[in-house]
């Protein structure tokens, strides 16, 4: 039999044992067929494996690896703010590196670098289980794939950038040492703090130079690379932090284990804390703090994220105008620092601090803001800061919220002539918790108009309309005017919100009067006009931009009630009587806080809505105090300070425009058609309610200042009012533990007269009224 006979007798021959298999067996391929099949494929894959090695070639670096500054400008787009981005960049060569600190970043990111060929197949199959048992996105990276992520690809998490990752890595293994991908590798990486490269990163983190890190501190560098933003010591939270030394931990004992460390030098290394976050040296002055609202709008908008913008090269038109910025800081000057003398006073007259934001109400287009004095000395934005309550400025939302009401939760109509009792430490009737607020130097007022209440800031009156008015519709009107949800002090549960407890940024708080001057039209703040970047080869990238749409807060009628009430205040008889200096028709509010912990002027004329701050905070604890005996006086009421520099900048700011008058619709039957001219005829005095107390602002002997000439008519009582009387009693609660919020005074600084046009008088004569009655119902 030959030889391919017998060949083919033994193939008959498997075919017939196979026939005589089970049906299922004969499913199951043979050895041969299966040895065979997975030859196949990995010949294929090897061969496709060559092919993608040969076709992907290492590209030029990319954008961000070269990136650029990120230029800010005025609302002029030709004058410069800032440059700042990702730019904070100086590369070093690996003999400038200390070798301890190249040991430590091999120990904590990649322990096989000097033995892998650019990838690390065990680790990227470890991570890619990892990832499928739901342990999180694993890494699995070597050193080298870092490396070309950062100079040569992008961060995308897609399958197609690591496979071209993973060939190039192996490129740049073959034609690269060790050493020169170490030093890209750290002169690319980020490291928190805006840092690129560890140059930058030993400057940023502990002042040095590169080569003079310790083993400490480059083992802590190491440990950023993980994490950068998120184990910052200084900014992290406890969690983090704890997170960040074990990662440090983990690099030092990594060492130990290649035998870089000796276990006695690790045993003497302690965790070394970096020093304070720096600002860069190119946002002195006020830049610093036009570009972190540029860049808060930015972000917290969902233009642009935060990684993209740090990567640099964006040109940012802003909204503010560099003549009101400049009038916004000499205001502060002129009317606050120049009055400070920190030799004689230094227990008050040192850490006194403004915030203050200015917009334009009909767009909502910030023009400038103050957040401190010099960016690189306080890098902390006074402007954008949550944390001070705003007292009395929060007074409009109440009334705002009972006119929406239209009654009391017992009926009674709330309009802006309604009666209540003022009298000091008058228990709130109604609220969710015991609450009995004094007046400022405890005035008793007497039956009094929601009006006068809101010129002279009595404080019993507010926190009972709040509560009549319902505390769950204060914060919903707050939060349409423009004050955030998240904000501390706006809880319904506490009777003590009505007095503003609320804790808004300075810019929160002028969206929110913007709204008002608005005709309750409201616009969320914003500071980016344009936004673009010009790419390697000539693309350009120009992020949509939103449209700034008006909501509708609440019903015009009812903006232009507060607006013309908020007039009442700046005038003679009113808190915010330095307002008048401005000889503008204008309106506002003034507010200060419970142990002098802060003071506010809100205000607005018909074009421009400004809102100013006065707080004091040690530098150190960041814990308030007291802003009394500040520039020697006893007291910092709104209606000092405040508004002394709203004024002074609003008179630069409005220079040179023409004067707008209030075009008000309020509802009432002889509305004030908003004409305002100041004149030499003193009017008539409001019957007296009781003591009026001096300000501190006031010196000894200074005449009374006149008052304003025009009350409103009060509009006759709807069918079904009840009756005109004195404010129905209520018992008394010797208990007070609420907060109180707002302390006003209810004297103004004299000023020179003027007036408006006369209006029929209807002042309380402090027991009897008109027959709108929302007195607080007894319990």
């Amino acid at each position: 039999m030959t030889l391919s006979t017998r060949r083919q007798a033994k193939r008959a021959a498997r075919r017939e044992a196979r026939r005589a298999l089970p049906f299922w067996r004969r499913l199951l391929p043979t050895w041969r067929v299966t040895l065979g099949t997975l030859t196949a494929l990995l010949l294929l894959a090897v061969g496709a494996f060559a092919v993608l090695y040969v076709i992907v070639p290492v590209p030029d670096p990319n954008a961000h690896a070269v990136a650029q500054n990120n230029i800010y400008l005025y609302s002029d787009g030709t004058t410069e703010i800032a440059r700042t981005g990702a730019v904070n960049r100086t590369d070093v060569t690996i003999d400038q590196i200390p070798l301890q600190t190249q040991q430590a970043v091999v120990s904590a990111e990649d322990r096989t670098f000097y033995q892998n060929r650019g990838i690390d197949l065990k680790g990227m199959l470890r991570a890619g289980w990892n990832t499928l048992l739901g342990k999180g996105m694993q890494g699995g990276s070597t050193i080298t794939q870092q490396y070309v992520k950062n100079y040569y690809l992008t961060q995308d998490q897609t399958f197609e950038r690591k496979g071209r990752e993973l060939f190039i890595a192996l490129k740049v293994d073959q034609q690269r040492d060790k050493k020169d991908i170490l030093a890209g590798y750290l002169n690319s990486s980020y490291f928190g703090r805006g840092a690129y490269g560890i140059q930058s990163a030993a400057h940023a983190y502990y002042g040095v130079d590169v080569s003079g890190l310790t083993l400490g501190q480059g083992a802590y560098l190491a440990s950023l690379l993980q994490a950068p933003s998120l184990y910052d010591v200084k900014t992290a939270t406890p969690a983090n932090r704890e997170k960040a030394v074990a990662r440090w931990n983990y690099a030092l004992d990594g060492m130990v284990q290649l035998g870089f460390l000796t276990q006695a030098d690790r045993a003497a290394t302690t965790f070394p804390d970096p020093i304070d976050p720096q600002p860069a040296t190119g946002l002195s002055g006020q830049a610093g703090y036009l570009v972190g609202v540029a860049d808060d709008y930015l972000i917290s908008s969902g233009i642009i994220d935060a990684p993209t913008l740090k990567a640099g090269g964006w040109r940012i038109t802003t909204t503010f105008e560099k003549p009101r910025q400049d009038a916004f800081v000499k205001a502060v000057q002129d009317e606050l620092t120049d009055e400070l003398d920190a030799r004689t006073r230094p227990t008050t007259d040192t850490d006194v601090r403004v915030a203050g934001a200015s917009l334009d109400p009909a767009t909502g287009r910030v023009v400038a803001v103050y957040g401190g004095p010099d960016y690189v000395k306080q890098p902390y934005n006074d402007a954008l800061r949550q944390d001070n309550q705003i007292g009395s400025t929060f007074k409009p939302v109440d009334l705002a919220a009972g006119l929406i009401a239209q009654h009391t939760l017992d009926g009674r109509p709330i309009t802006t002539e309604s009666r209540y009792d003022g009298s000091s430490e008058r228990p709130v009737t109604g609220g969710p918790t015991p609450y009995a607020p004094p007046n400022e130097d405890g005035v008793d007022y007497g039956n009094i108009t929601l009006r006068y209440a809101m010129v002279k800031s009595v404080n019993s009156v507010y926190a009972q309309e709040g509560v009549d008015a319902g505390l769950a519709r204060v914060r919903e009107t707050a939060v349409k005017l423009g004050i955030p949800d998240s904000v501390r002090g706006m809880d319904p549960a506490n009777t003590s919100m009505t007095l503003g407890t609320a804790t808004p940024s300075a810019l929160d708080l002028a969206g929110a009067y913007a709204t008002f001057a608005n005709h309750g039209e409201a616009h969320t703040p914003w500071s980016v006009l344009k936004l673009e970047r010009v790419n390697p080869g000539g693309a350009v990238d120009v992020p949509k931009m939103p449209d700034h749409k008006a909501t509708t807060a609440m019903d015009r009628s009812i903006a232009d009630s507060v607006t013309d009430v908020l007039r009442d205040v700046v005038s003679p008889r009113g808190t915010g009587v330095a307002a008048l200096d401005l000889n503008r028709p204008a309106a506002g509010k003034t507010g200060t806080t419970d142990s002098n912990l802060s003071a506010w002027f809100a205000g607005f004329t018909p074009e421009l809505t400004t809102t100013v701050g006065l707080f004091r905070e040690n530098p150190k604890s960041h814990a308030k105090e007291p802003l009394a005996g500040t520039a020697g006086l006893t007291r910092i009421n709104g209606g000092a300070f405040p508004t002394k520099i709203w004024t002074n900048y609003m008179t630069a700011a409005l220079n040179g425009t023409t004067t707008q008058q209030f075009d008000l619709q309020t509802g009432r039957a002889n509305p004030d058609p908003g004409n305002w001219t100041p004149t030499g005829t003193p009017g008539s005095t409001p019957p007296s309610t009781g003591p009026t107390p001096g300000n501190a602002t006031t010196p000894t002997g200074a005449p009374a200042p006149t008052t304003l000439t025009h009350a409103p008519s009060t509009p006759p009582a709807p069918t079904g009012a009840p009756a005109p009387g004195p404010a129905a009693p209520s018992p008394q609660n010797p208990q007070n533990p609420q907060p109180t919020p707002s302390q006003e005074q209810p004297s103004p600084t004299a000023r020179p007269t003027q007036t408006r046009p006369t209006k029929p008088t209807s002042q309380p004569t402090g027991t009897t009224g008109p027959t709108n009655s929302a007195t607080a119902p007894a319990q």
